[in-house]
This record gives C-alpha cells, structure tokens and sequence, in this order.
C-alpha cells in the first residue's frame, strides 16, 4: 500500500476552521448530546475536536480522511485532550467509508467536495454518505463562496450551491438550509430522504 502521509492530495494541510464563524458553523448544525457525527475530509481534525466536546460521552466522533499525516495529528491531538469519543481512520470515501449502514446523525464536509468534483471522486462518496447516514440525517458541505480568491481554490475550482446541489440530490438527498459562515464560506445543508 501507497504512503498516503507523503503522496499529494489535493487539499492536504490546508484548513478552513479559521476563516469561518465557527459559532454559526455548528449553530447551524444543530448538534446536541449523543449524536454521531461523521468528519469526512477532516484533515488534522479542527472541526472533529470541537464536535466531540458538544456531542459529549454520549456522542461520537469520526474523522475520515486520505491524508495520512492528518489523521495521526487528529488522534495525537484527541490523545492530549482526554477525548475518548473520536475515532479517527485513514480511508477513501470514494471507495468505502468503513463505517455501518444508518449509523450517522451528520455527515459534515469542510472544503472537500469541491476537490471530490475535480477529481470526479464525488458519485462514489455521495453514494457512500447515502449509505451510512441515517434516514433523516443531515449532510453539510462548507465550501468557499464562487469569487476570485485568495483565501481558498482558484475561482474555477469554486462550486456555487446551485452546482453542488445538483449533484447531490441524485442521491436521496434535499436541500435544506444554506448559509453564509463568514466572508469566504457557505455552508449549505441536505437532509437525506
């Protein structure tokens, strides 16, 4: 097997937790105790920390993503603060998310679907989300604003909600909810049928 700690994957390293009003970001989500909440591209696991404090012990955590090098500073990180309810995998949502049928409240995606399009990766997740969130469940996509940048991906590489819903909702989903986060970012909101 490949070492994915070292092969360059798009996105890698890069991180939108500081740009966005974090407070709108989860205020939007709506987390509560005892939720399952499904990090999917998380990187180091920014958004995964500070979920595992509002889902509580009753709660849990999963941070997915190719990224090697990310999911071992997610886990060091979990480590040092004592958290117990974060479970962090090294996996290709594309192929398989290794997690069971139904078993996720939330599927949350922080400036990766528009990676998943480039790479046209994006079908074989969405099948996958489809797959292991419950009926009802929610997927959130935070993505940078359709305007030339920086902070974020070239312009060309930007996904307007309109062209990220389209996509999804082949997949059982419906959209629910979407929202400015900041003056970069939208998190937009599908709950699946």
């Amino acid at each position: 097997m490949k070492n994915r700690g070292r092969e360059k994957i798009p996105g890698a390293g890069r991180s939108s937790f500081a740009l966005v009003e974090q407070d709108r970001v989860f205020g939007e989500l709506e987390l509560h105790g005892g939720m399952r909440f499904l990090d999917l591209g998380c990187g180091r696991g920014e958004y995964a920390i500070e979920v595992s404090e509002i889902v509580g012990t009753r709660g849990m955590v999963y941070g997915i993503d190719l990224w090697e090098e990310g999911i071992h500073q997610l886990r060091k990180e979990a480590l040092a603060r004592g958290s117990k309810n974060i479970e962090a995998l090294v996996a290709d949502a594309e192929k398989k998310i290794p997690l069971a049928d139904r078993s996720i409240d939330i599927c949350f995606m922080a400036t990766v679907f528009h990676d998943l399009v480039l790479a046209n990766t994006f079908k074989g997740a969405l099948q996958e989300i489809s797959r292991v969130l419950k009926k009802e469940g929610i997927l959130a996509i935070l993505e940078f604003i359709k305007i030339d940048g920086p902070p974020g991906p070239p312009l060309s590489s930007r996904l307007t909600p309109e062209e990220i819903e389209e996509r999804v909702i082949l997949y059982g989903f419906e959209r629910a909810g979407l929202k400015e986060v900041g003056p970069y970012n939208y998190l937009i909101r599908f709950v699946k049928r």
